[in-house]
């Protein structure tokens, strides 16, 4: 079955009640995993960016911002124990290596590489030395880039699942290119999955599914007027719903691909083969 990640990232806005709501779509939904954000803001940021000016309901600047759609660990660890009542997978993607430390205690099944720290070869080292199963992001990336972080986890023996990706939000239809599935199959042997970034809620996901796409991924909120870079890209509850019932659809129609005769068609083979018998 095709496993389907509903992205939360930091559409909370830093606010554990927006969080809770967007975890009870997804679940409500039919998802097999939520999946958040941690970064160390005044690590991955320069001070000049930081100190820019930035008008928001936290502030006058980027750092102002950025640091209240944040979440702490102690507010991840109400994420943990919801996650756990409501009987849904959940895990993060870090940006920077003091927040992936800090998000070892919640003993989460899987790991995330987002597009932006594919590069980042101490972080994927320190992911990949954790062993647990990791999702590959490979947006605004080269076959060079995605073959240096293919090394690192195979070099550690961390089993990874590549996700073909298009950093910009939203992204254009045209620019999908969703042929890059069975490329990265075929090129590093290995499941490949896709993450989203589109408005529409399966006119892109759906086909990568039929091109074999193993994982689905998309940003998900509970209202795309909320304040946030992601919110424009992000699937609303009936927009989710509807991706992943069609989804499973498309699972069925597909099949597993042995030639077989069914039993539906055993009464028309008896009707119209009988006068070769």
């Amino acid at each position: 079955m095709v496993f389907i990640i509903a992205e939360i990232g930091t559409n909370h806005l830093g606010n554990l009640k927006n969080a809770k709501q967007i975890i009870d779509v997804a679940k409500d939904s039919g998802c097999d995993a939520v999946k958040f954000q941690k970064r160390n803001v005044e690590k991955i940021y320069t001070k000049e960016f930081l100190d820019s000016p930035l008008d928001s309901p936290w502030g006058k600047t980027q750092r102002q911002m950025r640091l209240k759609r944040e979440f702490s660990v102690q507010q991840f660890k109400e994420i943990d124990k919801y996650c756990k009542q409501k009987k849904i997978i959940w895990f993060t993607s870090c940006w920077d290596t003091e927040s992936q430390i800090s998000m070892r205690q919640f003993k989460t099944k899987y790991n995330k590489v987002a597009s932006a720290m594919l590069t980042h070869k101490k972080l994927l080292e320190l992911i990949a030395q954790e062993k647990k199963y990791t999702f590959i992001s490979t947006g605004m990336s080269t076959m060079k880039d995605i073959q240096n972080a293919v090394k690192i986890f195979r070099k550690y023996k961390c089993n990874f699942e590549l996700m073909h990706c298009h950093s910009s939000y939203p992204m254009p239809h045209d620019e999908a290119n969703l042929k890059m599935i069975p490329v990265l199959k075929k090129k590093f042997k290995c499941k490949v999955g896709y993450s989203g970034h589109e408005t529409s809620a399966t006119n892109v996901s759906i086909p990568a599914v039929m091109l074999g796409a193993s994982s689905i991924e998309r940003h998900v909120t509970f209202n795309r007027t909320w304040y946030g870079y992601d919110q424009a890209a992000s699937l609303e509850p009936q927009g989710l719903q509807r991706l992943v019932r069609d989804i499973r659809i498309i699972e069925k129609i597909l099949g597993d691909g042995k030639k077989k005769i069914w039993p539906s068609e055993i009464p028309n083979k008896k009707k119209l083969r009988q006068i070769f018998c």
